[in-house]
């Protein structure tokens, strides 16, 4: 056991019952501060009863039971059951204490069921991999202890045996979803023919995650030439020209550490095709969870943004202004206009003749040659005084404009989304 505090990821399901009970048996545990840490997701009619049930289990053990509810964001296009794991995650990550030791209830049947996933999916060795026993996490780290040794039926035996009172998760039935496809229809199928199967699947992941830890030192050292800390980009050239073996983790990993899921085989050669575009193209590959662009010979990747509604537009008098697509408008330093101005964004077309500039200027040309990302033109905000276009966000001003920021000493400020 780590000789650091711990903390049960909680469900309620049998799983981590028998691995919250198991523990707290132990006084070497409870000497560590055992407590369980219980996420609702709120996704289910009966979510408030399994928190008191929760609650009260723990109560019978004598130990404390963190209640986190998340709000699960179906926008980003993952499907709700990864949607609703980012939440469970990032809920980990802001409620795990300095050094505390996460255990989570994830057993060898669980292990083979996420490496036939990843296979389905085209992985390469880090996926194959499986899940590790222990990582980083927050300010603690993850723990297994059940990954390598323990089945789903003995964990029953357990419940059984103690006579536990579990949570039914009826959503754990539903066979539409790939896991439990795999769990309830496909393994019992392969171990009818190959009783060892889930060994074997067992043994192929530990080669497997030996051979990515192989080859993550040298990805690694390559994302690091190739990563530009100020910007979040890639370089797209660079990353191409890597073998596939380290082609594939280094972008799974830039992508990760960007909060972002990775791309399906299919999505990962169509980015290798267009890193080769023309100059002038601006290809855009979409994928549930993530926009990857390829601009100025570089990879850029963001979460979807949301849907600008049509004729979209707001009056504006100078206060801070959320945008529709997640950024903001204000002026700085703060002030008010003396009346009010019309923001509105991009419809196609439109022109405008910056102070000092001889000539009248499309926002198309503005843009290319201003280095506006592909991905925020759409998004920036137009500034009008009635049916004129006088300011273009913080970057390009007319004359008008140039005097009235000057006469108020305050001039518009754009915060793009993250």
């Amino acid at each position: 056991m780590p000789e650091a505090a711990l903390c049960v990821a909680f469900s309620g399901g049998p799983d981590s019952t028998a691995l919250l009970h198991a523990l707290a048996q132990l006084p070497a545990a409870r000497a560590r501060g055992l407590r369980a840490l219980h996420i609702d997701h709120g996704l289910h009619p009966d979510s408030a009863a399994w928190t008191g049930h929760c609650r009260h289990f723990c109560a019978a053990l004598g130990l404390d039971c963190e209640v986190v509810r998340v709000q699960v964001e179906t926008q980003r296009g993952e499907g709700t059951e990864a949607a609703a794991r980012h939440a469970r995650y990032a809920a980990f990550v802001a409620h795990l204490r300095t050094g505390e030791i996460l255990a989570l209830a994830h057993h060898r049947d669980d292990q083979a069921e996420t490496v036939l996933l990843k296979l389905l999916r085209g992985a390469g060795p880090e996926g194959l991999g499986g899940m590790r026993e222990r990582r980083p996490l927050g300010r603690g780290q993850l723990w297994r202890p059940l990954l390598q040794t323990v089945t789903r039926a003995q964990l029953r035996d357990y419940i059984a045996l103690h006579d536990l009172a579990c949570i039914d998760d009826p959503s754990n039935a539903d066979t539409r979803l790939a896991r439990n496809h795999l769990r309830h229809d496909i393994l019992p199928r392969l171990a009818a023919h190959w009783p060892q199967a889930v060994d074997s699947i067992l043994h192929s992941a530990k080669l497997s995650r030996a051979a990515a830890d192989a080859l993550r030192a040298e990805w690694f050292a390559a994302f690091t030439a190739l990563h530009d800390v100020a910007d979040g980009s890639l370089d797209a050239d660079g990353w191409l020209a890597l073998a596939p073996a380290l082609r594939e983790p280094l972008l799974a990993h830039w992508l990760h550490a960007r909060s972002l899921t990775a791309p399906t085989t299919a999505q990962r050669a169509q980015i290798e095709r267009q890193c080769g575009a023309r100059a002038g193209q601006l290809p855009c590959i979409r994928w549930p969870g993530a926009e990857l662009h390829v601009w100025k010979a570089r990879l850029w990747a963001h979460s979807p943004r949301p849907a600008i509604a049509a004729g979209w537009q707001a009056t504006w008098h100078g206060e801070p202004l959320a945008l529709p697509d997640g950024g903001r408008l204000s002026l700085e330093p703060a002030a008010r206009l003396p009346f009010a101005l019309n923001v509105r964004m991009r419809s196609g077309g439109e022109r405008i003749k910056p102070a000092g500039d001889r000539h009248t200027r499309e926002l198309r040309a503005l843009f290319q040659s201003g280095m506006i990302p592909p991905w925020q033109r759409d998004a920036c905000p137009l500034l009008y005084e009635g049916e004129k276009l006088i300011a273009v966000a913080d970057r390009w001003f007319d004359d008008r404009a140039d005097t009235l920021f000057a006469q108020i000493g305050a001039r518009p400020h754009w915060q793009p989304a993250e």
